[in-house]
């Protein structure tokens, strides 16, 4: 094996995951696969592939490098929106390739707009608009200025769509904050119609808010972390349960991540020694190691030093000692005969027992996203059909 990991991804895991939140969203709202982070650190140019065999054709990226990324793998149909920062120098590429794109400051706007007047393109553009999160969007006050700017440019220029970001729609906590803010953007797209702005898409929902709040899903959803398997959160997953039909009353999410690796070589210990560096683990009895070729240099935090389990011959064999590098080392005492190039798993299935990225994330005080975001671009990953 030329990597000492790889990531698999299921097909047919994703398939059922698209499924189940089309049902929920509805069939006349555009479903939008968020692809920012990697794909959330399932490697963008072999998930975008998948997404399309479910008949997706919309992907929603932070950056330009992302928007590259997907450009090179998606299908001629397949439209890129980027939803985060684009420097002026990569105006003209994100132009010439019909990417959509947030605009939510009004120098990027005039930006976007000088170019596509120049090089005699069309800017594809959805307005962001702050209706309470406080990081990026235009303020009301700037809207009579975006709507100046609009007319001028009128000839260079698609507004495709209207949106916003919710603050938090996975708790319950932001309960009231979320509505303010769904009533603010309604507000401002009821005034933006009466100026003649009037958009083919509005957006405001995230996989937590199409889960949750149904008036949000509007005629477009960004769908990030429930396409991958997940649930925002698990009061979302509680929520969506209890309220959903009878045909809906389990777990339709499956995860579509399974990262594996192989035994590197299996030796015994003397009782009363130390396990790799320093002083960290020391043996109480005659104890079988196994060491696995990966570290904290491909994703495996150093924190689940002695906290940490991978699955061996379907047992669960904990982390001893510390994580290195690009090593760590297991205790396999308890799992009779196992030898070199025997299959490890450090998230997902093997057997009957399971490892899942929440039991990383409550260990190391972490939320899916992030840890799932940290895996590696080097690391391998093949579709499973």
């Amino acid at each position: 094996m030329k990597y000492t990991s790889y990531i698999e991804l299921n097909q047919k895991a994703l398939s059922q995951n698209i499924h189940y939140l089309q049902n929920v969203i509805g069939p006349n709202v555009r479903f939008v696969s968020v692809i920012k982070g990697n794909a959330y650190g399932h490697g963008i140019k072999a998930f975008v592939p998948m997404v399309e065999k479910c008949g997706i054709d919309f992907f929603a990226v932070f950056d330009v490098f992302e928007a590259q990324q997907a450009h090179h793998v998606k299908a001629d149909r397949s439209k890129v929106m980027i939803i985060g920062i684009i420097d002026s120098e990569d105006m003209p590429w994100v132009l010439s390739n019909q990417c959509s794109f947030f605009v939510s400051d009004l120098k990027t706007l005039k930006k976007a707009l000088s170019v596509a007047e120049v090089i005699e393109e069309k800017a594809c553009i959805h307005l962001e608009i702050e209706t309470g999160m406080h990081r990026t969007g235009f303020e009301e006050s700037e809207l009579p200025r975006v709507i100046e700017l609009l007319e001028r440019y009128k000839n260079n220029v698609v507004v495709e769509g209207l949106c916003t970001h919710l603050a938090g729609a996975e708790s319950i906590s932001n309960y009231v904050r979320i509505h303010e803010q769904m009533g603010r953007f309604k507000r401002t797209k009821e005034w933006l119609n009466e100026q003649g702005i009037t958009p083919t898409f509005y957006h405001v929902a995230c996989s937590a808010a199409a889960l949750m709040y149904p008036e949000s899903r509007m005629n477009m959803v960004r769908v990030g972390i429930a396409q991958y398997g997940f649930w925002p959160s698990k009061e979302t997953k509680i929520h969506k349960l209890l309220s959903d039909s009878s045909q809906y009353k389990r777990n339709h999410l499956r995860r579509v991540l399974t990262w594996k690796s192989k035994v590197a070589g299996v030796k015994r210990v003397p009782p009363g020694e130390f396990v790799g560096y320093g002083n960290e683990y020391q043996t109480m009895k005659e104890t079988r190691i196994a060491t696995i070729p990966v570290g904290y240099y491909h994703g495996y935090r150093r924190s689940l030093s002695n906290v940490g389990h991978v699955l061996i011959k379907g047992k669960k064999a904990p982390i001893v000692g510390m994580v290195n590098m690009s090593i760590m080392i297991t205790d396999v005492s308890g799992i009779s005969d196992v030898t070199k190039d025997d299959e490890v798993v450090l998230i997902g299935k093997q057997g009957t027992q399971k490892i899942s990225v929440g039991s990383f994330s409550e260990r190391l005080n972490l939320v899916n996203y992030e840890l799932l975001s940290r895996l590696p671009m080097h690391i391998p990953r093949f579709v499973k059909q």
